[in-house]
């Protein structure tokens, strides 16, 4: 009876681990073009969007941020380590899975393609 109370707790605690919060997450999108993934976010975080512009071009982000980041709006400095602001970043945080709800426009498929065929071209141009 004991080995059957412990496969128990333990098969519950293998699902429990896996209940952290889904986000969307996009490193660095520009416009409504954003190729996301899914992410799960660590103890203490929340879902995000973020947006900001720069050179007259809307910049966006999603992930997982700190609770103590939420809601705020921060400076991108280039280069990371430097004092030179290229522009501000108002990222806004949610707390249910994927409540930074993926870019609208461009399906995945379509934005994969397009975003394949830019990196061919770069390629291209830089050999």
């Amino acid at each position: 009876m004991n080995r059957l109370v412990l496969l128990l707790w333990a098969v519950t605690f293998c699902f429990a681990a896996d209940t952290g919060l889904r986000c969307y997450e996009c490193t660095l999108g520009l416009g409504s073009l954003c190729l996301t993934t899914e992410t799960t976010c660590k103890v203490g975080e929340q879902c995000f969007s973020g947006k900001g512009k720069a050179a007259g071009v809307t910049v966006t982000m999603k992930g997982c941020l700190a609770v103590a980041e939420c809601n705020k709006t921060t400076d991108v400095n280039f280069p990371s380590s430097g004092n030179t602001t290229i522009y501000k970043m108002t990222k806004t945080c949610c707390d249910s899975n994927l409540c930074n709800s993926a870019p609208a426009g461009l399906p995945g498929a379509l934005q994969l393609a397009l975003l394949s065929l830019t990196a061919v071209f770069a390629a291209n141009a830089l050999v």
